[in-house]
């Protein structure tokens, strides 16, 4: 699965992982990841992920101290991404097949959530996993936002337009 795009794993564009999915194009990750804020013993959730790249991505992130959940829908692209994540020494994260809710709640709450997949609007269920205080990265339909949670459970949130993402199943 995907092997045939490994001269092209260094352009910046979305690539086809299989099942009608993409990983992002390099750039949008980059971008995701600095508004997401992660730190080192952060509990991370990436709903939507996929062949696994985020996920180790954020595992580097958070280092030893720190946990990555990844959620996948799609069943073989779970088994993609454990295959993915187990070539490296992350012993920290691990990739779920999703279940019937949205997101992870049974190991919430999260100090950073971030989703790969467009949705129509924020999801309340993954607000409820983010702690406070806490951030949350996601694409609602082409606007990327970022919300942040303040200690008081406060929310706010910032947009940047101008992308385009699978949608979230």
């Amino acid at each position: 699965m995907g092997s045939e795009y490994q001269a092209e794993a260094n352009e910046n564009y979305p690539l086809p992982i299989g099942f009608g999915q993409t990983i992002s194009q390099p750039f949008t990750v980059a971008f995701m990841l600095e508004l997401l804020e992660t730190k080192k013993g952060d509990k991370v959730l990436d709903v939507g992920s996929g062949s696994g790249w985020t996920t180790a991505l954020l595992a580097n992130l958070v280092g030893k101290t720190g946990k990555v959940f990844g959620v996948e829908i799609i069943p073989e692209l779970v088994a993609f991404g454990r295959k993915n994540l187990a070539k490296y020494d992350f012993p920290n994260a691990k990739i779920i097949q999703a279940g019937a809710e949205l997101g992870l709640p049974s190991e919430a709450p999260f100090a950073r959530i971030l989703v790969s997949a467009a949705t129509e609007k924020i999801p309340e269920a993954l607000l409820n996993q983010l702690k406070a205080p806490g951030v949350m990265v996601l694409p609602v339909k082409d606007v990327i936002v970022q919300i942040k949670k303040d200690a008081t459970g406060e929310i706010s949130k910032k947009e940047f337009p101008g992308f385009v993402f699978v949608p979230l199943r």
